[in-house]
This record gives C-alpha cells, sequence and structure tokens, in this order.
C-alpha cells in the first residue's frame, strides 16, 4: 500500500512537471543579421499605395541568404545562427509577404524583426569606451563634417561625459557603404552620429542598430562635436532625403531618426533581440 502511495505521488509529480515544461515559453535565439537592408521600401509606380506589408529585417535576410546569395537552408540556418526549421519557417512568411505586395498592388516595406547584427572587423585599435561615455561619430574630411554618409571613408569619434570631451579618434571606413556603415558604428561603440546627407535606408539601417542621428549639419567637426557636448548642436530633425549613390548639392540637408538599441531577449514574446521602433 505504501508502495503504491510513492508510485502514484511519483507519476502526479512527472505529470505536474510535464505540464508545465510544455507551458514554458521556448527560449528564444536571436537572428544575425549580416548585411543591413539600404532599400527598405518598394511601391508600384502605377497606383495610390494605401496598404503596406512589413517584412522584418531576419525575414529579409533569410530571402537574400537563400534567393540572392543561392545558399542552401542549412548553409543559411548557420549563419543566422538560428535552426534549420525556423529558417523555413521566416523564409515562407517572406515569400507570402513579397507575392502579396506583388500581386495585390501594396507597399513593401522592410523594418524590425528580432535581430542582432553581425559585427564587422575593425582592422584599427579603438580607444576603449568606458562605462559611462557616450560617443559620437562624425562624418569626416580634413576637418569638415563630410556631407554624404554611405560615401564617407572616415569617422571621427569622441567621448564624452560630463558635457567635456574626453577622447577623439579619427577613424578609416576600408570602404563600407550605406548599410554596412551602421554595422561599423556599432563595431566601434557609437551612440549617436553626426552627418550632413543621408538617404532614408541608411537612416532605417542606424535606426535598427540602435544609433541616434542628427543630420544636416556642416562645418567643423570639432565645433558640432563640442556644439553636441553642450547641448546646442542645431541640425535639422525634419528634413527627408530620397537620395542614394551620390552627393548631395549645396543646401540639401536630411532628416533625422532616433533609434534605441535593446538587449537580446530570453523569451519568445519578450521585447527583446534588439526590437526595432516602427513596429
Amino acid at each position: 500500500m505504501q508502495l503504491l502511495t510513492y508510485v502514484n505521488i511519483w507519476h502526479i509529480i512527472v505529470n505536474d512537471i510535464c505540464q508545465k515544461g510544455a507551458l514554458m515559453p521556448r527560449p528564444f535565439r536571436c537572428r544575425r543579421i549580416e548585411q543591413l537592408p539600404i532599400y527598405r521600401s518598394f511601391s508600384p509606380d502605377d497606383i495610390t499605395v494605401i496598404e503596406s506589408v512589413r517584412m522584418t529585417v531576419d525575414e529579409f535576410e533569410a530571402l537574400r541568404l537563400l534567393d540572392s546569395a543561392g545558399l542552401t537552408q542549412e548553409a543559411c540556418a548557420a549563419r543566422m545562427n538560428i535552426a534549420r526549421t525556423t529558417v523555413t519557417s521566416i523564409y515562407e512568411s517572406a515569400r507570402k509577404k513579397v507575392a502579396d505586395a506583388l500581386v495585390n498592388g501594396k507597399r513593401l516595406l522592410i523594418t524590425g524583426g528580432h535581430c542582432e547584427y553581425e559585427p564587422i572587423e575593425i582592422d584599427q585599435e579603438i580607444i576603449e569606451k568606458g562605462t559611462d561615455i557616450m560617443r559620437i561619430a562624425v562624418t569626416y574630411e580634413d576637418g569638415e563634417i563630410f556631407q554624404h554618409f554611405g560615401h564617407t571613408e572616415q569617422f571621427k569619434l569622441y567621448d564624452i561625459e560630463d558635457g567635456r570631451i574626453l577622447n577623439e579618434q579619427i577613424v578609416d571606413t576600408n570602404g563600407n557603404g550605406h548599410g554596412a556603415l551602421a554595422g561599423f558604428l556599432q563595431a566601434v561603440k557609437a551612440d549617436a552620429l553626426i552627418c550632413g546627407g543621408i538617404g532614408m535606408g541608411a537612416q532605417t539601417a542606424l535606426a535598427d542598430a540602435g544609433i541616434r542621428l542628427y543630420a544636416g549639419v556642416r562645418g567643423s567637426a570639432d565645433a558640432a562635436a563640442n556644439a553636441f557636448a553642450a547641448g546646442m548642436l542645431e541640425y535639422d530633425p525634419d528634413a527627408k532625403c530620397d537620395h542614394h549613390g551620390h552627393h548631395h548639392g549645396e543646401g540639401h540637408e536630411c532628416g533625422h531618426h532616433h533609434g534605441e538599441g535593446h538587449e537580446c531577449g530570453q523569451q519568445e514574446g519578450d521585447n527583446g533581440c534588439r526590437r526595432h521602433h516602427g513596429e
């Protein structure tokens, strides 16, 4: 009788553990993104678009790796640091969204997702950033703010604390452009960017990377950094820019977005994995 009681109790405990285990959310693995999308919006020319379809950055990455790069699902899964079944799921979702946009004449937007970004290797020694330091990057050429973000060959980094500039350093971009520059700035631990002209796709890439943007600024890079440290930087938060791949003329200023980076969450359903504004 006593043995039967112990057995019954054991079955109750095991059953309870199994039921609770089934209800517990599975750990969510962030999707690694190697290349941020440069172009974020696609619309049909022959109609006035009313509805939009939103594709996440990780869906775009799966589509890029499988259909553009020609990888297998296994290779894609390894590159994105997720299971092959997850690749299948997000790839199917991405293709359905493309089909919806093409067949029904909807605007396709690429933004958001559960992502972490592949760091870009920096072959220069970067000054160590302190815990309470804010690091801003400025597009840089001969002491001035370079006026086209996607073509900048150098950034000047400024470390700021309590309204004072503590460190300065010039770094080469090594030919990276547009979306890759967002990853470059993330790799050097920049919190904000001061620049002149910048396209909307690059603005979104910076927001996805959690880098605040202060665009439409001209003149001395040092003067802009000092103005920023003093809380007196003048920039244009409402300007827009639709140009890609070429320089802007005089008087052309570009827009401003705020992006916040969020650390990777532990469970599906959290706001984790570096979530994006605009979701």
